[in-house]
């Protein structure tokens, strides 16, 4: 089930990379990056993983299967969060520096009053 929900962000992230194109302005790729690695990761786990089970891999017990979507969710979720803090830092519209800056034009004109 992991490698089913990375597969799915990374094929979903990409694909708003991909019309996003050529600009990129919200770093899409990075969560692209992150995404695919993932998808890859469990894709060799499973190779693994099935390498001891045989056939008992494809009928996995309902609380293995929950606890890998629960995985799975958790990886998405945290490539998002590290691709919101990435997008925050670099500032690529330049919002949070205008915010801030527009800020302190405020308190200095207050100041000065």
């Amino acid at each position: 089930m992991t490698l089913l929900i990375t597969v799915f962000a990374a094929v979903i992230s990409t694909a708003v990379w991909y019309k996003g194109m050529p600009k990129d302005e919200m770093k899409t790729g990075i969560l692209c990056w992150l995404y695919w690695g993932a998808s890859i990761m469990w894709f060799v786990d499973a190779i693994f993983e099935y390498g001891e089970l045989h056939a008992a891999y494809f009928t996995p017990a309902p609380e293995d299967l929950l606890n890998d979507t629960f995985l799975g969710l958790a990886v998405v979720a945290l490539g998002l969060i590290i691709w919101v803090v990435r997008l925050l830092v670099t500032d690529p519209k330049g919002v949070i520096r205008g915010a801030l800056f527009h800020k302190d034009t405020k308190s200095a004109q207050h100041s000065r009053s």
